[in-house]
């Protein structure tokens, strides 16, 4: 059963909108500028435009046509064999093992750099593309953690300035 691009972005819409009314009926936290009202209104709000742009039908250009997803039994066969794309369904719990012996060791930025470069690559990203992400996208993070909701990251090898 597959359903359209419109449905299913109008009910990621109302999912987000969901999530960002739930998360504005949280109480405050007397003291505190973010509470824990912010994380659910920034999903929320998040999905919504998610949603919208789906339901819209941005980005459909970018999309293959039906017919050149016809593969010959060739290049199918040119692919990774079957137990490889097998074994790549371990890779999520093995970076979430990964994470826990070593963030305290590496810290976080250097461990969840190395797992952002492992999961792009796994999906395909070329270097040029996964090592720029691997840098930027840990240090951003941390960034929000810190400042935003003012959770510690361990800091390890590589402490940020802030």
């Amino acid at each position: 059963m597959q359903f359209s691009d419109r449905v299913t972005g109008l009910f990621l819409v109302a999912l987000g909108g969901l999530a960002a009314y739930g998360g504005s009926r949280l109480p405050p936290v007397p003291g505190q500028q973010v509470g824990p009202d912010v994380f659910p209104m920034v999903i929320g709000t998040g999905l919504c435009l998610c949603g919208a742009l789906i339901a819209l039908g941005v980005g459909k250009s970018f999309e293959e046509d039906p017919e050149d997803e016809t593969l010959s039994a060739t290049e199918v066969q040119s692919g990774p064999p079957d137990w490889w794309r097998g074994l790549m369904a371990l890779i999520p719990p093995g970076l979430l093992l990964f994470y826990v012996l070593t963030v305290d060791r590496l810290g976080f930025v250097l461990t969840a750099g190395l797992m952002v470069l492992t999961t792009a690559t796994a999906l395909g990203a070329r270097l040029r593309l996964a090592v720029p992400l691997a840098i930027v996208a840990p240090v951003l993070v941390h960034l929000l953690f810190s400042k935003l909701l003012r959770v510690p990251l361990p800091p390890g090898l590589i402490p940020m300035p802030w």
